[in-house]
């Protein structure tokens, strides 16, 4: 269970193939009231030293998480042995897990999102049913495993 200041955490440790909520993904007014109360199976990471102090106090599992730098944030998180490796196994958006598309899936995708090529002639394909999202080994991908090169 992830706050509000590390959602971009979110979305790589998500990209990472974990299991990870985000507070942005619900509607609630009291965040802090939310993440202590719910979700009590989940560690709760956090860049909120007072959320992070009431949840030690209450025997929340919590990780405080220092760096506001996304690529130190998750050169911490591989300190409690998350592996940075691109995974196509939830989607990054809202966390579902993927899997591959009907033909039928991938033509109406790409029609309504106007990409123009026949991705799966040239790739594999990675469906989302909830957001109605595809993914593939495109330059994207290819631009993720740059960035994540910085933490060699």
């Amino acid at each position: 269970m992830v706050d509000r200041m590390l959602g971009k955490l979110a979305t790589w440790l998500r990209i990472f193939g974990y299991d990870t909520l985000y507070i942005g993904d619900f509607d609630v007014d009291d965040e802090d009231t939310f993440l202590l109360e719910n979700f009590q199976d989940r560690i709760l990471l956090t860049r909120d030293k007072e959320l992070y102090e009431r949840s030690v106090r209450r025997g929340r599992k919590v990780v405080f998480i220092d760096s506001d730098s996304v690529i130190e944030q998750i050169r911490e998180m591989q300190e409690f042995g998350i592996t940075a490796e691109i995974r196509m196994v939830r989607c990054s958006v809202c966390n579902t897990l993927l899997r591959k598309p009907t033909e039928r899936e991938a033509r109406e995708v790409m029609k309504m999102e106007g990409i123009e090529e026949n991705l799966m002639e040239r790739y594999e394909l990675w469906y989302c049913e909830n957001c109605r999202k595809l993914y593939w080994l495109g330059s994207h991908y290819r631009n993720m495993v740059k960035f994540l090169e910085g933490l060699k």
